[in-house]
């Protein structure tokens, strides 16, 4: 007796049998370990998929037939099979105690080549930039951390990752493309627009950072194996669009004492590479490149010092000093009929003006903000352009209170003044930002404040009017002409909800009837008529009729509303039914947060 569903041995599968593959039948297909296995998908991007029907159970991973046949053809397979047979000859000859063969096989050991890869993620440069904010992330996370041998992190590694943060931070604070800053228990939230995309990335704060045991490095550092190439690859077309060499040089003696983001002295290159590039092929060149530099990697390790001495010395005398990369940030990096809005606004925020940064505060964060909006910035201690008794300076910042001389001739503020500035993009008074005293909340740019049912905080509705007053702007009063419109249209569009128009609608039939009386009794009083007792009747009749008229005002709105369901389909039923209880999160939300704030105030008032 046959089964139902059987299948001869010659048939081939149907269904999702025939389409995907669990991870152990990918294993025994590729032959390879589950670590690798990992690190390909990392590599390429391939990633676990779901079909409607998991024929092999529901605890299982699957994979994609066509993924698992897209891996199979790679040409890493063969280097990482090539690298376990060369780890072999190595441990051969340690077994031998023949130390010199096995120094030389692990000199020679192949090194799997990553520019093919991100050619083929990334054909175009826009979609390097779209995929760039965990790149970045990762990246900069591993510059703060501590070199660790057990943990597998090189300190090559950190100060690579060091120096392709550096670079980016240098091309977007010369270019002025940073848009927003916000500073949150996890770090320093960041975002720039380069060329129409919007990269947010997030910076681990300048403190010793400690990894955790729970952490799994060897994954995040699959992951890096694959961002440092490509942020280099950004760099290079990034650096290449404005005309400047790649790599950038460093200044000998700001990189000794830890001004790296400072001491990135560039130079415009002269008649090397054209002004506008297209990207594609500008994408292969860079790709070319870093196959030449790959190459060449012990060459130029030998002579990187002697070549760095030699171009600080070819350099003019004026660009030795500390202060070059503030020079070089004002000048190039294009014309301002090429710069957008944004660009030349953002670059014009902090112009004329002039900081100091004192000992206790983020170095790093403001050297790389302040630049970013045209402002001038020198810090404390060995290596600044220029000392805290400059009389130009505008404004210190400060985060003690205890400072040992004060200039009358400038304005001690908080760092939190400069990111409150940046995303408001106006210079805001300074009066709350004074050494002492609690500042402003620090709002997040990243909040919508205009969206629907959003609480609107007190500060960012201050700061709104600052703005309109910086451009000579007149807000209207809130309130102001709502009643006089009909609440039909205005809770249509948005301005109101369902029991403001109710009450909107009864407070303007009362004003109507009002109205007619008040018309009523001044013609009366024209003729010299006598107030009669059937004027009350009349007065009364005027008052139920506003009651009713209240009541069949909020039934006929609510009547509308009940008559709109039952003609919309099921489905854009179901959809309002969502948007109304999303808005009545929002409110409840909303109305918690009030809440709080009221109990905030009582408790300060009974404190006070």
């Amino acid at each position: 007796m046959v089964g139902k569903h059987y299948r001869p041995p010659g048939k081939k599968k149907e269904g999702n049998a025939a389409k995907f593959v669990t991870r152990s039948q990918a294993l025994k297909l590729l032959q390879i370990s589950l670590p690798l296995f990992r690190k390909l998908c990392i590599l390429k991007g391939v990633t676990p998929r779901e079909p409607k029907k998991k024929f092999k159970g529901t605890h299982q991973t699957y994979y994609h037939v066509k993924d698992i046949a897209f891996l199979h053809h790679e040409p890493l397979l063969e280097v990482h099979r090539a690298i376990k047979t060369h780890e072999r000859k190595i441990k051969k000859a340690e077994a031998k105690k023949n130390i010199e063969r096995a120094n030389r096989l692990r000199d020679q050991t192949p090194k799997p080549k990553i520019d093919r890869i991100i050619r083929q993620r990334y054909p175009r440069f826009v979609d390097a930039l779209g995929e760039l904010d965990d790149c970045l992330s990762m990246v900069h996370l591993f510059a703060a951390l501590p070199a660790s041998e057990s943990k597998k992190i090189d300190v090559e590694r950190v100060h690579k990752c060091r120096r392709l943060a550096h670079e980016w931070q240098a091309f977007i604070s010369r270019t002025h493309k940073l848009r927003k800053a916000f500073v949150s228990v996890k770090g320093i939230y960041y975002q720039a627009a380069v060329e129409g995309q919007a990269i947010t990335w997030l910076t681990p704060h300048s403190l010793q950072q400690v990894v955790s045991e729970e952490v799994d490095l060897h994954t995040m550092l699959n992951f890096l194996q694959l961002y440092e190439p490509l942020l280099g690859f950004v760099n290079f077309r990034l650096y290449h669009s404005i005309n400047l060499k790649y790599p950038p040089l460093l200044d000998p003696r700001l990189e000794a004492l830890a001004a790296d983001l400072y001491a990135l002295s560039r130079y415009v290159g002269r008649n090397t590479r054209p002004s506008a590039v297209n990207s594609e092929s500008v994408y292969i060149v860079e790709n070319e490149h870093v196959e030449v530099k790959q190459s060449g990697a012990q060459s130029e390790d030998e002579k990187s010092e002697l070549r760095l001495a030699q171009l600080h010395h070819q350099l003019p005398s004026n660009e030795h000093g500390p202060g070059a990369l503030m020079h070089l940030v004002e000048e190039a990096a294009g014309d301002e009929e090429e710069e957008d809005q944004d660009t030349q606004e953002c670059r014009k925020l902090f112009q004329n003006l002039k900081f100091f940064l004192s000992r206790e505060v983020p170095r790093e964060s403001l050297l790389f903000v302040i630049p970013a909006f045209g402002g001038v910035v020198s810090w404390e201690g060995e290596g600044g352009p220029f000392g805290e008794s400059d009389q130009s300076i505008t404004h210190q910042i400060v985060d003690r209170e205890a400072q040992g001389h004060k200039f009358l001739s400038r304005e001690y503020v908080q760092p939190q003044w400069i990111f409150d500035c940046v995303n408001a993009r106006i210079i805001l008074p300074t009066n709350d930002y004074v050494v002492g005293k609690i500042p402003p909340p620090h709002l997040s740019p990243f909040v919508d404040n205009e969206e629907e049912g959003a609480y609107v905080p007190d500060y960012a509705q201050t700061i709104k009017h600052l703005q309109a007053a910086a451009r000579k702007e007149i807000l209207p009063l809130p309130g102001v002409g709502k009643d006089l419109d009909d609440p039909q249209n205005l809770l249509a569009e948005g301005v109101i909800d369902r029991a403001e128009a109710n009450e909107a609608a009864q407070r303007k039939q009362k004003m109507m009837l009002l109205e007619q009386q008040y018309h009523k009794d001044l013609k009366k009083e024209l003729q010299h008529a006598t107030y009669t007792p059937m004027d009350s009747k009349v007065d009364e009749q005027v008052a139920t009729e506003v009651t009713k008229t209240g009541e069949e005002s909020s039934y006929d709105v609510q009547n509308v509303d009940d008559m709109g369901k039952l003609l919309m389909s099921r489905k854009k039923r179901k959809l309002l039914e969502a948007m109304q209880i999303s808005n009545d999160r929002k409110q409840a939300k909303h109305d918690l947060i009030k809440q709080r704030k009221k109990k905030i105030e009582a408790t300060q008032s009974q404190g006070s």
